[in-house]
């Protein structure tokens, strides 16, 4: 689940990190006041009036403009606010702006990335730092991969004092921003773990003309399992930011996530469904979606999945892969039957069953009298479905 900046900045306040004061708002009618009363409280005219986005590359796009004076802003406000946006993250078809977050300027000295990560290979909390802040860290990456800097967290013991030292010295911190900088690190790695987070992204940290260090932005990715945790997150998500498909799977209880192929697929398990995705594209077919029904799916939640699968006007075929364990393959079979009647199906369909009542789910398959191919084996359903619907 993502969040907002300003929803970002809150937590940080919570933990005591600094960041600029800012008003955030979903009406840019009230742009100038927001303006007005930080230019009172700073002393300083100048503001930042920012697009609320779930995406990277807002100021490329045209979403960020530093202005002067509170009539600025809100010309600057009535711009933005209704605006799509299109960056490398949204995809071609942009984002809409439907919230604005009005921000104090600062005397920017340097801007610097840091970032709290799950890596997986290592199977370590990780810390990321560059002296690139505002840059796309994948350019950074890419171009100038030693000006990344990586710091492992013993999770025994938790980020150590020395590892922030360690973080600020690469960065060439000295002084006070030396100091903050290990207090940031410290309260990310509290952050990280207490609020169940994924990632957590400041891009730009930034260094004042004075030598402090606040952070000007805040990316955060939280871990969807953990929400039973944290009802606060119920508010904190905005469904105008997701694909309204996605957010009625999750609501029916399914994990789904639409991609841009044109084979629809319908497996149970998390690790089946990529193995599933993988051996499509090894027979030349482009998945349209991940689709988890669940270890324990019912007849209505497969005729569910179908009705979502579906729902794609991309989708040319679909391939159900189920490996029955809790969920038993006649069970599936009574789903798929009555999802292709229910459905009027008309593109082509492949299922292969194998697992706990095989037998009698294949059975059904045979006997509905429907137009399905039945197969043994994953991979002969997935040069099936790739060859039937190349035909389509």
């Amino acid at each position: 689940m993502n969040i907002h900046e300003y929803q970002g900045k809150d937590i940080f306040r919570k933990y005591g990190i600094p960041v600029p004061k800012g008003i955030p708002m979903t009406d840019p009618a009230g742009a100038k006041a927001a303006a007005q009363k930080l230019i009172d409280e700073t002393k300083n005219e100048y503001v930042v009036v920012k697009a609320q986005i779930h995406a990277g590359g807002r100021g490329k796009a045209g979403g960020v403009k530093v202005v002067k004076g509170a009539d600025a802003a809100q010309a600057a406000a009535n711009e933005i606010f209704g605006k799509t946006l299109v960056t490398h993250q949204t995809g071609p078809a942009g984002k809409k702006v439907q919230r604005l977050l009005v921000e104090q300027g600062l005397a920017i000295e340097r801007e610097l990335y840091l970032a709290v990560v799950l890596d997986r290979e290592s199977r370590r909390v990780t810390f990321m730092a560059s002296t690139e802040g505002g840059m796309d860290i994948e350019e950074v990456a890419a171009k100038t991969p030693e000006k990344i800097l990586k710091v492992f967290v013993d999770p025994a013991v938790g980020v150590q004092p020395f590892q922030g030292r360690q973080l600020a010295f690469g960065l060439g911190l000295t002084g006070d921003a030396a100091k903050e900088l290990g207090q940031i690190v410290t309260a990310l790695d509290k952050i990280f773990m207490q609020e169940d987070c994924s990632l957590i992204e400041i891009n730009p940290l930034i260094v004042t003309k004075d030598n402090h260090v606040l952070a000007l932005d805040a990316k955060f990715n939280l871990e969807d399992n953990a929400s039973f945790r944290h009802k606060q997150w119920d508010e904190w998500r905005d469904l105008s930011e997701e694909k309204e498909v996605e957010v009625e799977a999750k609501a029916a209880g399914l994990s789904y996530i639409q991609l841009d192929g044109n084979i629809g697929c319908l497996v149970n398990g998390a690790g089946l469904a990529m193995a599933t995705m993988d051996i499509i594209k090894h027979y030349g077919g482009q998945p349209a979606n991940f689709l988890d029904v669940g270890g324990g799916a019912t007849k209505e939640a497969v005729t569910k999945a179908f009705k979502i699968i579906l729902s794609s006007p991309t989708v040319k075929g679909i391939f159900v892969n189920i490996f029955g364990g809790i969920a038993q393959c006649d069970t599936i079979a009574a789903g798929v039957i009555a999802a292709t009647k229910e459905l009027g199906l008309s593109v082509p369909l492949v299922v292969r069953l194998e697992g706990t009542n095989v037998d009698l789910g294949r059975k059904m398959l045979a006997e509905s009298g429907l137009k399905i191919t039945a197969v043994a084996t994953m991979g002969e359903g997935a040069q099936q479905i790739v060859a039937q619907t190349k035909g389509a």
